[in-house]
């Protein structure tokens, strides 16, 4: 077992792109050192990291949320169990909240959403002169607003 890999082989471990690491590469949430031929390399631990990162980004954080969340980690160590069950404890609010979006888009897929774009033939009945406009941009409905 190689103590570090390449970018192909993390690619084909990790199931994530050579653009997407160099991607995360770039925006600070993993770290490679180079060798003489100005190769990338990276240490095996790197595979958690990025399978923290893979799942942060299906329960829908951010790259920015997701770096914040590495901080909170200790530098050059993938998670532990108890960093886990410790991050994981906040996201469960994050979880809850995205299902409830997407209760309320599966509810509102044969419906207005209260911005017009997918209710053309009701927009008249259910928002005429586009009166949800004045609660503000985007999908009114979908993000919480009440009908009125």
């Amino acid at each position: 077992m190689h103590s570090v890999l390449t970018i192909g082989e993390v690619a084909k471990r990790s199931g994530v792109a050579a653009s997407a690491l160099r991607f995360y590469e770039e925006r600070g949430l993993i770290f490679s050192f180079r060798e003489p031929g100005k190769q990338r390399r990276y240490p095996r631990p790197v595979l958690r990291t990025i399978a923290f990162i893979v799942f942060a980004q299906r329960i829908g954080l951010s790259l920015d949320e997701i770096k914040a969340e590495l901080a909170k980690l200790p530098p050059g160590k993938p998670p532990t169990r108890a960093d886990w069950a410790r991050i994981s404890k906040t996201w469960q609010a994050t979880i809850d909240a995205r299902i409830a979006e997407l209760t309320r888009l599966r509810g509102s897929l044969d419906d207005c959403i209260g911005c017009g774009c997918l209710s053309l033939d009701r927009c008249h009945l259910t928002n005429p002169a586009d009166r949800v406009a004045r609660n503000g941009p985007g999908a009114r409905f979908w993000i919480g607003d009440r009908r009125r």
